[in-house]
């Protein structure tokens, strides 16, 4: 290796007079006289017992730094993974880990009004779904980097998969409950790869668009599957399911409970309890994505055995977290498989290992979560979970006003009978001779943004407005009533356009 000039030695040198190892080990840090650096500690400004005091103390923040970094105390927990004895070692997970506190203690709050958010000024998102996020879900993604198996983060997962259980709601040891990195269609391929075998009958009750892509999703991995649709706004009679349970065996039933399509609420607790008389042996299984957080969902009571969601909609996360509570009934049907699961990433063989250990403070891994939105996830359900009921509540408050507010208007709702419509968002007709790109700007314009129609049979003929998560419960933002009044003002000034 060629030799390096003394000079540009001396520039790599820290301030302190230490030159660090590459790797950072503090064994074989080199020591280097204080007068072949240029510091603050010359010997014409300080004496020699003050330099050294002073060299003792920066010497000593240096290696705090640098020990940030090494201070891992063995023996560590050995990870656990899906494919590894180790998880049921006592050895290694019994391991007594007691990490050094490196928390930084929290600035206080800079005095500002208390009604202010700290976002950017921004058009305000009221679609059924991302929603608006309140400014601490915001914060919490801005955590710093940590490793997905470190003590802190485990904490925080194996906490928030136990805010998952309250917010559905559950105490059965026998559930569990999943949060994996995807979209709520995850959801879908974990029921359809692990609950249901090629060639087992599926039945849906569709609603709308979400109940076409269940069904597509379900007979990608093999199953047969029967549709019972119901008429556009409204849902499948419980007379029509009961005729269809008795008609052949069904190893799963599913049902949307909110359609994001069309606003249309589904009777879950109805549909379970007539699946448990008729065919005992179906399994349950809802979609949620657009209803958990702000329609009610009592999991143990009501008898269900899995309930996909996602984090964008009603619980008030960013998007990018699939969210799936199973009942007992159900992993017992996703291990006692004649064939393997039809996935791998959504296998469940694979994740409830993983599941178990977070919950139970231990590190593990199959695939890496995404840690930021595991944080903010953890801050949404600690908000929701102080009070489920009264979550609930106020969404009912909330669209019984928007709702009625719309009559005044003389806009119909897609879902038609008030049993049938939806407390997260409300789907509205436009008057004759309206469609959607003759109101959206003028709500855009004003500073709301809502949704086009998504049903394909009535796409051009209605608007969704989202009002669910920060948006309903905390009235202080004022979204609900910007949105109530421009969209008054968008629709006289469309039909004063259209010449209506």
């Amino acid at each position: 290796m060629p030799s390096v000039p003394s000079s540009e030695r001396t520039n790599h040198r820290s301030p302190i007079g230490i030159s660090a190892n590459p790797l950072g080990d503090p064994r074989t840090l080199q020591k280097v006289t204080l007068g072949n650096c240029s510091n603050p500690l010359s010997r014409e400004k300080y004496p020699a017992a003050r330099r050294n005091r002073m060299a003792s103390k920066l010497t000593k923040e240096r290696l705090s730094l640098i020990s940030r970094h090494l201070d891992q105390r063995l023996p560590l927990p050995d990870l656990n993974t899906p494919f590894s004895t180790e998880r049921d070692s006592l050895f290694s997970d019994d391991v007594e880990y007691k990490p050094i506190d490196r928390s930084i203690l929290p600035s206080p709050p800079p005095e500002s009004n208390p009604t202010m958010s700290v976002q950017a000024p921004h058009n305000t998102l009221l679609i059924p779904g991302p929603i608006e996020f309140d400014d601490a879900v915001l914060q919490s993604m801005s955590h710093y980097a940590e490793s997905h198996v470190a003590p802190g983060f485990v904490k925080v997962f194996g906490e928030t998969l136990t805010l998952v259980r309250k917010l559905f709601q559950s105490t059965n040891p026998t559930a569990q409950p999943f949060i994996v990195a995807g979209s709520g269609t995850l959801g879908w391929d974990l029921v359809s790869a692990n609950l249901i075998e090629r060639g087992e009958n599926a039945l849906v009750l569709n609603t709308g668009y979400f109940g076409d892509s269940f069904g597509q999703c379900l007979e990608t991995y093999g199953a047969n599957v029967t549709h019972l649709k119901a008429p556009i706004g409204d849902r499948t009679p419980l007379e029509q399911v009961e005729q269809a349970l008795k008609e052949k065996p069904y190893k799963l039933i599913t049902l949307t409970h909110v359609d994001t399509s069309t606003g249309v609420l589904g009777d879950v607790k109805g549909v379970a309890q007539l699946v448990r008389r008729v065919s005992p042996n179906t399994l349950v299984v809802v979609d949620g994505v657009c209803s958990v957080g702000s329609e009610e969902i009592a999991f143990d009571e009501w008898d269900l055995d899995a309930v996909v969601t996602a984090s964008q909609k009603a619980i008030g996360c960013p998007p990018g977290l699939s969210i799936v509570m199973t009942s007992g009934r159900a992993i017992q049907a996703a291990q006692s498989r004649k064939t393997p699961p039809g996935a791998y990433y959504a296998s469940i063989a694979n994740w409830l290992p993983i599941m178990q250990n977070y919950e139970n403070n231990k590190p593990s891994y199959f695939a890496t979560p995404p840690t930021q939105l595991v944080h903010a996830l953890h801050t949404t359900l600690t908000q929701i979970t102080t009070d489920v009921p009264g979550r609930f509540a106020i969404h009912t408050e909330v669209s019984d006003k928007v709702k009625a507010a719309a009559a005044e208007l003389g806009l119909k709702q897609v879902a038609s009978r008030p049993e049938c419509q939806a407390h997260g968002m409300t789907a509205m007709y436009l008057p004759e001779g309206l469609v959607p790109a003759d109101v959206l700007p003028g709500l855009l314009k004003r500073g709301v943004i809502f949704a086009a129609g998504l049903h394909k049979e009535i796409a051009t003929k209605y608007i969704r407005f989202g009002h669910m998560g920060v948006t309903a419960t905390d009235p202080k933002r004022g979204d609900v009533d910007k949105a109530l009044a421009a969209l008054k003002e968008a629709l006289a000034e469309a039909k004063q356009a259209k010449g209506l």
